[in-house]
């Protein structure tokens, strides 16, 4: 098997990898939400053997690889197979684009549309970054993320939304075992009316045309899905353990594998908050897990002051960056507890803004002579209102929070 082809610029897949500043990256994408803890110690040993020992969680609740080269692919490709990771081919693998909201109960709805996906080839022809979300409510759900085609558990049935410039339009709900089809069949309708873009990106009038055939296919929508929030440490009957900036290294995880063995736990479930969920039914084991996964470097605290940071890897893992973002990111961390900042920051390489999306208030964007352009209240693409040096750091925070 070959590498379909090299991309750079666009999310990277096992058969698609992304040439990076520190070589190939390959995105690994867990079939509905979750790793055993086995699959997790395998994919762990294949980054320390064939890359760079860099692991990242995306905010797509995927996993990434770094630093491959491409002479090792085809090694990495026979593990993959062999955890049930490897797509038929490449056209396969980026369409399998589902979300699972983690520690849930909708596994046979994911399942279900990740087996429609895979056989129909028309959804081929679906736009890069076409994604699904299926959620299953409760403390850990995720209906508050984004994605073209949303399903959502809520008294006993599935809501299916279809997003927006606004965010997600909730249009009716089904029973559980006709969601699934129903939301391939929103599919194919959307594929017949877009020519190019997104969902978010129809015209007013491509949009009512598409939920005129999808909403009589539902029953009315009582009440409205309603997002959870990222909760880690002790949870009811499961832990939440997250990594700096999604960055987990190889040992880190091979050492995790052993403290979830000896807590008897059985799959580690993946989220779009860059923290993975385990459930451990005796209270005595989680926090003895919860207490290892501290001492190797993650975090299990809500309040940790990295979570208050998002940062993509910068330079020197990156070719497009100039500056060392998570160094940096750590630091602006520590200052922003010590002057009681509490705004959300994202610290960005380049105007890509690869680790966040959404708006943040303070956005730090790499420039070519190592400082930074700052962004109030905006987006990592925006226009930076004046350039700041890390020295500066700790003055833009007192000037904030006292103003």
């Amino acid at each position: 098997m070959k590498a379909d082809r090299l991309v750079q610029g666009w999310c990277p897949g096992a058969l698609r990898p992304m040439p990076s500043g520190d070589g190939l990256v390959v995105r690994v994408r867990p079939r509905g939400g979750a790793l055993s803890v086995a699959a997790m110690d395998a994919l762990a040993g294949l980054a320390g053997r064939l890359g760079n020992g860099h692991i990242d969680l995306t905010r797509r609740a995927n996993l990434q690889l770094r630093g491959l080269v491409e002479d090792r692919l085809p090694e990495l490709w026979e593990a993959l197979r062999g955890l049930d990771l490897l797509d038929a081919d490449a056209a396969a693998e980026a369409v399998r684009n589902v979300m699972v909201s983690p520690l849930s109960s909708v596994g046979p709805v994911a399942a279900a549309i990740e087996q429609a996906l895979a056989a129909d080839v028309r959804l081929r022809a679906l736009p890069s970054k076409f994604g699904f979300l299926v959620d299953g409510g409760g403390p850990q759900s995720i209906a508050a993320e984004r994605a073209d085609i949303c399903l959502a558990s809520i008294d006993g049935e599935v809501a299916l939304g279809l997003d927006t410039p606004a965010g997600t339009d909730w249009l009716g709900v089904a029973a559980p075992e006709q969601a699934a089809d129903i939301a391939i069949a929103a599919t194919r309708a959307f594929l017949a009316i877009a020519w190019c873009g997104r969902m978010r990106d129809l015209d007013s009038g491509a949009a009512a045309r598409l939920r005129s055939i999808v909403a009589p296919m539902l029953s009315p929508l009582r009440r409205r899905p309603v997002g959870g929030v990222r909760r880690l440490g002790l949870l009811p009957g499961a832990v939440g353990i997250a990594a700096p900036f999604g960055r987990l290294e190889a040992r880190q995880l091979q050492a995790l594998g052993r403290l979830a063995r000896e807590s008897d736990v059985g799959a580690w479930h993946l989220s779009p908050w860059r923290a993975l969920y385990g459930v451990v039914a005796d209270p005595a084991a989680a926090v003895a897990l919860l207490e290892g996964a501290q001492e190797i470097g993650l975090i299990v605290e809500d309040d940790d002051p990295l979570l208050q940071v998002e940062a993509c890897p910068g330079a020197p893992d990156c070719v497009r960056s100039a500056v060392h973002t998570r160094r940096d990111a750590r630091r602006l961390a520590t200052l922003a507890a010590i002057t009681g900042y509490r705004g959300s920051i994202h610290v960005s390489g380049c105007g890509k803004g690869c680790a966040r999306s959404a708006p943040a208030d303070l956005v730090l964007v790499g420039q070519a002579d190592a400082r930074y352009g700052l962004i109030r209240h905006g987006i990592a693409s925006a226009d930076a209102g004046w350039s700041i040096g890390t020295d500066d750091f700790e003055r833009l925070f007192r000037e904030t929070v006292d103003a």
